[in-house]
């Protein structure tokens, strides 16, 4: 009589299969792990190209909704303040009423913009920031200025909003009518009236350029203002 065979698995096998189960486990988790990787540095990439964006047209916005303010700076010392025009134009400084505000866009309360450049982490570069003051008429205004074209120095605070960080250098140009007016218009680093600027240009590059991402680039917010400071149009 013959005997039945019986067939099985050799312990050897097992092990070689398991090991071939375990190698294909490990494989799929560095690939899981790869692409997760690749998925987390394309959203950081996106984010940083979306907030150069987003600063650059919050800039844009907030030097278009600039409001013609006449300011009796001064207010509070002898004499009740001296009407002057609120705009202040330096290079690494630039302060004006605005329409437009981080928290309300064009639908909020108009804000004294407070835009300027301080030193970066660590002292590697600069950046810049903007401080929202809410503006409650002229004499709001005129606290933060002692006469023409001269104002008390910007401070960063808690409540300052970094619009562009990681920068080589940013500085605020004007264009501006010459004294002599059948001059051309000119690009001036320092704005002094009598009325208000065409346009504010402002020029900045990146600390790091990396060619992958978005850079922070020189931009140009035009302004359509014809109001004349010692005309009265009536407060706002």
């Amino acid at each position: 009589m013959r005997r039945r065979s019986t067939a099985g698995v050799t312990l050897m096998e097992l092990l070689i299969a398991v090991l071939l189960l375990s190698l294909l486990s490990v494989g799929l988790l560095f690939a899981l792990r790869i692409g997760l990787n690749a998925y987390s540095k394309t959203q950081t990439k996106l984010m940083d190209n979306r907030r150069v964006a987003g600063a650059q047209r919050i800039l844009e916005q907030e030097i278009q909704g600039l409001v013609p303010v006449v300011a009796p700076c001064g207010v509070g010392m002898e004499g009740g303040g001296t009407p002057a025009q609120f705009f202040q134009g330096e290079p690494e400084t630039m302060r004006l009423v605005s329409t437009f505000s981080l928290q309300g866009a064009w639908r909020g309360q108009p804000q004294i913009l407070e835009i300027f450049v301080i030193p970066g982490t660590d002292g590697r570069g600069v950046r810049l920031v903007v401080n929202e003051i809410p503006y409650s008429g002229p004499p709001a205004a005129g606290r933060l200025c002692v006469g023409p074209h001269k104002f008390f120095a910007a401070s960063p605070g808690p409540g300052s909003f970094v619009l562009a960080d990681k920068l080589a250098f940013c500085r605020f140009t004007y264009l501006d009518q010459p004294l002599d007016q059948n001059l051309p218009l000119r690009w001036f680093p320092r704005f002094a009236g009598p009325t208000w600027p065409r346009a504010v240009r402002i020029e900045m590059a990146p600390l790091d350029p990396d060619a992958s991402r978005l850079q922070p680039i020189t931009m140009v917010a035009p302004i359509r203002v014809y109001r004349h400071p010692e005309i009265p149009y009536g407060d706002y």
